[in-house]
């Protein structure tokens, strides 16, 4: 069976790979005129595609058919978290929840914060690799880090959690997702702390916006892996 080779370009009709996508294509993969690749703009749609011209410069290429695809969840799914003090592990939250497939991240920084500051290009490098490698047609879109106070008191659409260990007895958020009243086109929205959590004052003005606190389950989990299960539950609920 031939290989399906996919090259992410936000501007398919421009005729042209991006420049990192060029090197891939021509200097790794070695491909020339007449060979045939597989585009994705990020946005729900592939093209099949046919090179005409490739240098160490440029890839060019024709559009043959456009593939629309249909998205595999309903509603907009949201992951708003607290970065981990060790990037390797938010840069591998990123990657897995991207192969799950979601909508929105957004970084907090949260009163209890370890990290406090985010290289927003290296996780859209990570953002771009998982939808690719796991051929994806919508990009997950990436927020600036934004103070938790202020996320908190912006208007979000649908449903709004806060996921957080500050009391016993709390709903698990797979219960209410999997709801029969559930709207199932809803949009989702989950808050996940950073290693310190969320802070009681950071809890109780999300209750005050209207974020519903609920429990992952029994176990204590690493904020990453945390991120990863809300996203999980998310997207079975909507899909």
């Amino acid at each position: 069976m031939k290989e399906v080779r996919f090259f992410y370009t936000p501007e398919p009709l421009t005729g042209i790979l991006p420049d990192e996508e060029t090197q891939h294509a021509v200097r790794v993969l070695r491909l020339n005129r007449g060979d045939e690749i597989f585009l994705m703009d990020g946005c729900g749609s592939f093209y099949r595609a046919e090179i005409t011209d490739a240098s160490r410069k440029h890839c060019l290429y024709r559009i043959l058919e456009t593939m629309p695809q249909q998205r595999a969840w309903k509603g907009k799914l949201h992951l708003a978290m607290g970065p981990t003090k060790n990037m390797d592990r938010t840069e591998w939250f990123a990657e897995k929840a991207t192969e799950i497939g979601f909508d929105h991240l957004t970084f907090l920084n949260c009163q209890w914060s370890e990290r406090r500051t985010i290289k927003n290009e290296r996780i859209e490098k990570i953002l771009v690799s998982a939808m690719k490698q796991s051929h994806k047609a919508w990009l997950p879109e990436l927020s600036e880090m934004t103070d938790c106070k202020t996320f908190i008191e912006t208007p979000h659409t649908g449903r709004k959690f806060i996921c957080h260990c500050h009391e016993e007895g709390l709903p698990l958020l797979k219960d209410l997702l999997f709801s029969t009243t559930d709207n199932l086109d809803e949009d989702i929205l989950v808050m996940i702390g950073p290693e310190g959590d969320f802070s009681q004052e950071e809890v109780e003005a999300a209750e005050k916006a209207g974020f519903v606190s609920v429990s992952l389950g029994k176990s204590r989990l690493r904020t990453e892996t945390a991120a990863l299960v809300a996203v999980h539950l998310m997207h079975l609920a909507r899909e």
